[in-house]
């Protein structure tokens, strides 16, 4: 059975570098899927922001892209996402999950983590 969880700080302050951890396990980041991190500001929909590949090549959303960061330590099984010079429009429930094809078709989900950005 496949878990992602995600951990980090749930407040972070206008133009710092928001940065959350999804831990997986069941399954070996190196393997052949795609690891992803969405977003869902409140009252919005989904929000793909990139994935890193299971040979480690990491993609952006065009619309994130000066701005992310994917990365991952495979000896912990874990991969980070880096969301610098954040404001209050970045506040949502950031959700890490693994797409099984690399067409954004997720198959397996973290429960998510409220991240607001606030003074």
């Amino acid at each position: 059975q496949v878990q992602l969880q995600e951990s980090g700080p749930g407040l972070v302050k206008p133009s710092q570098t928001l940065s959350l951890t999804c831990t997986v396990s069941g399954e070996d980041l190196t393997t052949n899927y795609y690891w992803s991190w969405i977003r869902q500001p409140p009252g919005k929909g989904l929000e793909w922001i990139g994935h890193i590949t299971y040979s480690g090549d990491s993609i952006y959303s065009p619309s994130l892209k000066s701005r992310t960061s994917i990365s991952r330590d495979t000896a912990k099984n874990e991969f980070t996402l880096q969301l610098s010079s954040v404001a209050p429009e970045d506040t949502a429930v950031y959700y890490c999950a693994r797409d099984f094809t690399g067409d954004y078709y997720m198959d397996y989900w973290g429960k998510g983590t409220l991240v607001t950005v606030s003074t």
